[in-house]
């Protein structure tokens, strides 16, 4: 669990650069073993991209870099609980685990609405766990939006 945290951590550093440059504060980070494979925030204003969520870049580099589209000994840690788009792109990475902070009422695809990574309908599942430095992740998106306001 420490080491969930201190990942957490530093994927809550990726989501406050998001948070500078105008984009919704979500950071993610792909572990293997207990080198960082690769490292993103959300670009989707940035990049004109809807798919730019910090776990699709973070997969996409993942793959390049590793050269492999599976990644069956990773473990992504995101601020906020993946949508669906993600947590399909996570199970079609075959990923080991997925640990995140937030909930995300309205999009996600975890515990907060259809269970992505568990469905026994699909070819895979992914271990996950939320809740880690949910407070400080809940709090980002709060202070964000409510700037917005």
């Amino acid at each position: 669990m420490d080491a969930d945290i201190a990942w957490m951590r530093e994927a809550i550093l990726l989501a406050r650069k998001a948070g500078e440059i105008g984009e919704v504060p979500v950071g993610a980070i792909l572990v293997v073993g207990e080198q960082v494979v690769s490292r993103a925030h959300n670009c989707t204003i940035n990049h004109t991209d809807p798919t730019a969520h910090a776990e699709i870049l973070v997969l996409r580099d993942a793959a390049k870099i590793l050269g492999n589209y599976r990644m069956v000994d990773a473990t992504l840690y995101v601020t906020l609980e993946p949508c669906a788009m993600c947590a399909g792109a996570i199970v079609q990475a075959r990923l080991k685990r997925v640990v995140f902070g937030a909930k995300d009422s309205r999009g996600g695809a975890v515990v907060s609405g259809v269970d992505v990574l568990q469905n026994p309908k699909l070819n895979h599942r992914a271990e996950f766990l939320g809740g880690v430095e949910e407070e400080r992740c809940s709090q980002l998106l709060k202070d964000f939006f409510q700037s917005r306001r």
